[in-house]
């Protein structure tokens, strides 16, 4: 375990390092660094700012473990602000515990609360939920706070922006006066601040510095391709690059799968990677891509943690990451060691207003291209074709072949011997049959304008200039885009150019009031029959 050396300076067990080697962890994120030993050693709170996506799961989570022992009390609750963040919490730390027996549970809106009450019954550890469905069963009591210990606020300024924070402050008002409160948290609104000052004693403060948002050595390129014709654009990606070498980024544990049986199936010299594989596969896998001996290796974000490759050629997102942060440690691992590399993202239609948002957080400049088309693969394995032929007759590297090169001249044309040698060698690496056509998706109107609805209006003391200055805080979209704003009493509209829109769109997704964004597109008016 040397490479788990600095998780050990940090305080964590040995039966904690096991379950970090078999995740595949090497080396602990700097939020992991200065949160995991401030918790192992000392009962105080703590505020952490850090984005997502740099390891807050672990930093808490591993503590927890290490602290807790299984009972039928709940010692820990954990807040989210999404029921997808619930459960990818509560996977995570169960993926951590090791030999630990700690239960560990999830709770959300949109489940059946019986089935809920009755696993609340039969005891649980770790409660990891939303807030809403936290303060429904609190008022049930069917889940009971007396004996908490630890209070954990994950993503605490998006609660902050779905309006759960006055849920949050009632679910801390009912917490024991020996409880340890953490807030997690990329920005610290005011009332984040306000609420800390409230309901935290003598809090520590730990932030860690925004990762740099780009990636200079890095080509990054996109293609708009349909669902069902990306296998078709990856095949084409591989077969035109003179020595491919890289890594495929999917969602799921499926589709790693999927997608590397069928690179197999087609030929390719592929790996899968995913959170099911044991550790002895793992590095199995990882040795055979380390050496060459694969040269494509499909995997999800969370199995791709702790490789470090320094010569890979491309980064392909297969899927669209889940976040700018996701994107950037992507596209992170080509362009090392002085290399360039080449980061290409697969985009369907209905994913450019998210491909957008990436843009303009990661600071990347993601150029489109066109897929590379048949005959231009083909031309390209032609020309390969042509350099190791030169190589062999460079080195001499065909001395075995002459006597049976000499009979087959005796009585036919160089030419046509050559042809027909290149057909019996080639004829299936450059039959075009082999690929298949990929249709044009849809073109977007990127030009055109977009009218927004805002859910806010003078009612809510909302103006012009306070509607101009949220906007370029969550989006940093100048005021000269922002074209015949209307400000009434209970909404208002706005027209935008369609990139700086979609943008808009994407980062008030989950900026609520009530169950509907603050801002979306503005329904079009129905023409009423001539």
């Amino acid at each position: 375990m040397v490479k788990l050396e600095k998780f050990r300076e940090l305080g964590l067990s040995e039966g904690t390092l096991k379950a970090l080697k078999k995740k595949g962890f090497e080396e602990p994120t700097p939020i992991q660094e200065k949160v995991i030993p401030l918790l192992l050693k000392q009962d105080v709170d703590i505020i952490g700012q850090a984005q997502t996506g740099t390891g807050k799961t672990a930093a808490f989570g591993l503590p927890l473990i290490e602290k807790l022992k299984p009972s039928k009390k709940v010692k820990a609750l954990i807040l989210t602000p999404t029921r997808e963040l619930a459960v990818q919490v509560a996977e995570e730390i169960n993926s951590l515990k090791g030999s630990n027996k700690i239960n560990v549970f999830p709770i959300y809106g949109g489940q059946s609360i019986e089935n809920q009450i009755s696993r609340l019954r039969k005891g649980v550890d770790i409660v990891v939920g939303t807030p809403g469905r936290v303060l429904d069963h609190i008022k049930r009591r069917t889940l009971d706070l007396s004996h908490v210990r630890y209070f954990i606020l994950d993503e605490a300024d998006e609660m902050l922006d779905m309006g759960f924070i006055d849920d949050v402050e009632e679910i801390l008002s009912k917490a024991p006066d020996n409880r340890q409160i953490l807030l997690f948290s990329a920005t610290m609104p005011s009332r984040i601040i306000s609420l800390a000052k409230r309901h935290m004693k003598n809090y520590k403060i730990i932030s860690v510095k925004p990762e740099q948002l780009t990636t200079e050595l890095t080509e990054q390129i996109y293609f708009e391709v349909s669902e069902q014709d990306k296998f078709e654009a990856l095949c084409r990606i591989i077969d035109i690059e003179p020595e491919f070498y890289g890594l495929v980024f999917c969602r799921t544990k499926v589709d790693v799968d999927t997608v590397s049986n069928r690179l197999i199936d087609r030929g390719y010299s592929a790996e899968a990677l995913h959170g099911d594989l044991s550790q002895y596969q793992r590095e199995r896998i990882l040795k055979k891509f380390k050496s060459k001996r694969a040269n494509i290796l499909v995997a999800t974000d969370v199995a791709a943690r702790g490789i470090d490759i320094i010569d890979l050629t491309h980064v392909i997102n297969y899927s669209l990451p889940q976040n700018p942060e996701s994107y950037v440690h992507r596209i992170g691992r080509t362009g090392r060691a002085g290399k360039e590399g080449t980061a290409i993202t697969f985009v369907t239609p209905e994913e450019y207003r998210k491909l957008l948002f990436i843009k303009r957080i990661a600071k990347s400049e993601i150029k489109k291209k066109p897929i590379p088309k048949i005959k231009d693969v083909i031309e390209t394995k032609k020309l390969r074709i042509k350099s190791e032929i030169n190589s062999i007759l460079e080195h001499n590297a065909y001395e075995n072949y002459i006597k049976l090169a000499e009979e087959m001249l005796e009585d036919n044309k160089p030419t046509e011997v050559l042809a027909a040698v290149l057909k019996y060698a080639f004829q299936d690496e450059l039959d075009e049959r082999n690929y298949r056509e990929i249709r044009e998706v849809s073109s977007i109107d990127k030009k055109g304008k977009t009218r927004l609805f805002v859910a806010l209006g003078r009612d809510d003391d909302l103006t012009i200039e306070k509607l101009k200055n949220m906007i370029k805080e969550y989006t940093n979209i100048q005021n000269i885009y922002l074209k015949d704003v209307r400000i009434l009493d209970k909404f208002s509209f706005m027209t935008v150019p369609f990139e700086e829109a979609e943008i808009i769109l994407q980062a008030f997704k989950k900026k609520k009031r009530g169950r509907k964004p603050i801002i979306s597109k503005a329904k079009e008016k129905k023409r009423k029959a001539e």
